[in-house]
């Protein structure tokens, strides 16, 4: 096999037989991975969010982060190197909910990793009786979730819109040219009810950019 891979790694190539998702699982649980990378079709019509699809169970079932990758709106590679991804715009969102702070650790880390941007995202639900003082509240909330330490001045910033959570990421990551989707995502054991009709379900099936499903 003729390695094309940076850093001296190299590819593993592996042959199973049986039903991929299933075989998919329980290779990264024999290996232990860290991260499952698939491709996903951007499908339109909520009837057909990842029904009957490999990379949906996969989501749904895998006991490690997985990122769901289709054909981005924009360039997802490094000008450096045709082969090496690099992120220049990162958008995290999040409930505040506990499960959400797991995955704000991996969109602290990539933002180091890669000097990025990053964006913290909450959407309240745009309903009668919503104030001034929700959005003040939440966007306090935000900020406290940047660490002391965060990265060079201006490059951490936080934001709060109203309205359908799922069409606002959308719409900021459409607006903002964002590489990279962070989000939680209800995974093991889950009802399929709740998988199919997650927010982070339809960021990934409708989205621009590569989203990457923290379980909890």
């Amino acid at each position: 096999m003729k390695n094309h891979a940076n850093n001296e790694i190299q590819p593993e190539p592996v042959v199973d037989q049986g039903i991929a998702a299933d075989s998919i699982l329980a290779l990264a649980e024999a290996q232990e991975v860290d991260l499952i990378v698939m491709g996903t079709h951007g499908r339109r019509g909520f009837d057909r969010l990842m029904v009957g699809s490999v990379t949906e169970r996969v989501l749904r079932k895998a006991s490690c982060p997985v990122l769901a990758v289709h054909k981005p709106s924009h360039d997802f590679l490094s000008s450096r190197a045709q082969d090496s991804a690099h992120l220049s715009r990162i958008l995290f969102c999040t409930d505040f909910s506990e499960n959400s702070h797991r995955a704000l650790s991996y969109a602290l880390s990539l933002t180091a990793e890669y000097d990025a941007e990053l964006t913290l995202l909450h959407v309240l639900k745009d309903i009668p009786g919503a104030s001034i003082i929700d959005e003040a509240i939440a966007m306090e909330q935000l900020d406290s979730l940047i660490p002391p330490e965060k990265p060079k001045a201006g490059r951490i910033r936080s934001m709060v819109r109203k309205g359908s959570a799922y069409q606002q990421i959308i719409q900021l990551a459409l607006e903002a040219a964002t590489d990279l989707v962070i989000m939680a995502v209800r995974g093991r054991g889950a009802p399929n009810a709740a998988v199919f009709g997650s927010t982070t379900y339809r960021v990934i099936q409708l989205g621009p950019c590569p989203v990457l499903a923290v379980h909890f």
